[in-house]
């Protein structure tokens, strides 16, 4: 039985229909998925070997030690790093079965003669890691150890925008006779419906695979993941004119029934919700009302049409109320909020 404060569950059926979504944008792509920060805070192991199974043989981290931890010993799934090899030892990739994406010059001087699988980040104008576009013309992109280049737009979610236009134009001209053999990324989730000439040979969504979207368009497209709830452990009765909380920001007005919710900061409910955020059960909703605290907050129930009892669950994210819906209230974006929801959060795969 699952007691406790908090539940993360995650629907692995529209998961799956999420990843299928994007394989079937076009013949023979490869749909490469992100599970960095332990898969968006959905659990990394878990997901990559839900995906294994699907058939999928690409994955992208961050950082070696990400890769490292889901222990693939399998040479035919690819699992590429993309913050690159920085002052690692190039026997720590090839130990843990992992493929750096080389992200500067230096970079590629020290793994160039080397004799292992790599990647190749090309900057084409969102200025974070990657190879700058005037210095890729000192690169050997014959050598038979490239295995990929890629590069990432910069407003993939803004679709009328020309930046997007730009990018892949510049980095079109870096496909060529030399390149022939190597697989080519330019799109995450929303990149790849921009239209069909983003997808080139692979592409690499993160928040599209996990229900999350940004926008309206991609909203359409793939199906929720997150259910995210909060145990009732405590309900009190309060007069008129009593405070809740720290800095007394709630004042109740009349007799006011109040439940304490077992989550606070520390689980990811960010204190911008203090005073306006709202969690259900059923057809009831209920506002939090005084701060949220690191470890709890306190919801006004005293409308419920239902009888609340201790021990029972709200929710905080779910089907109607979804992530991207949850993160505007916190003026935030949807992979702030999945990647704060702490440890204490039970992750419960449905």
């Amino acid at each position: 039985m699952i007691n406790e404060s908090g539940i993360l569950s995650i629907n692995t059926k529209n998961l799956i229909y999420n990843y299928n979504f994007f394989k079937n944008l076009k013949k023979n792509l490869i749909v490469a998925p992100t599970i960095k920060a332990d898969a968006y805070g959905l659990g990394d192991k878990k997901i990559f070997n839900l995906l294994v199974n699907q058939g999928c043989k690409h994955f992208f981290v961050a950082t070696l030690n990400e890769g490292s931890k889901l222990k693939n010993k399998n040479n035919s799934i690819k699992i590429y790093v993309l913050n690159g090899l920085q002052n690692y030892k190039l026997e720590q990739f090839t130990r843990a079965n992992l493929i750096p994406v080389v992200n500067s010059i230096e970079e590629y001087k020290r793994i160039k003669d080397a004799n292992i699988d790599y990647a190749i980040h090309i900057d084409t104008g969102i200025n974070r890691l990657g190879i700058s576009s005037e210095d890729v013309k000192k690169l050997d992109l014959q050598n038979d150890n490239i295995k990929l280049i890629i590069s990432h737009l910069s407003s993939s979610d803004e679709y009328k925008i020309k930046y997007n236009i730009k990018q892949k134009n510049l980095f079109n001209t870096f496909i060529n006779e030399k390149t022939k053999g190597i697989i080519f990324s330019l799109a995450n989730a929303h990149g790849s419906i921009l239209d069909k000439t983003y997808l080139y040979d692979m592409i690499r969504p993160g928040i599209g695979i996990y229900g999350c979207f940004e926008n309206k368009k991609l909203e359409k497209k793939i199906k929720n993941v997150i259910n995210l709830k909060g145990k009732i452990i405590q309900i009190k009765d309060l007069k008129k004119n009593q405070y809740i909380g720290y800095n007394r920001t709630f004042k109740t007005k009349n007799k006011t029934k109040v439940a304490i919710i077992g989550l606070g900061y520390e689980d990811g409910i960010p204190r911008l919700m203090s005073n306006k955020g709202f969690v259900y059960f059923k057809k009831d909703r209920f506002k939090i009302i005084g701060r949220i605290s690191m470890d709890s907050f306190t919801i006004d129930i005293t409308k419920s049409s239902h009888d609340l009892k201790v021990g029972m669950y709200v929710d905080i994210i779910n089907n109607e109320h979804k992530v991207d819906k949850f993160a505007k209230k916190c003026k935030t974006i949807s992979y702030e909020v999945l990647t704060s929801i702490g440890n204490r959060v039970y992750r419960n795969y449905e």
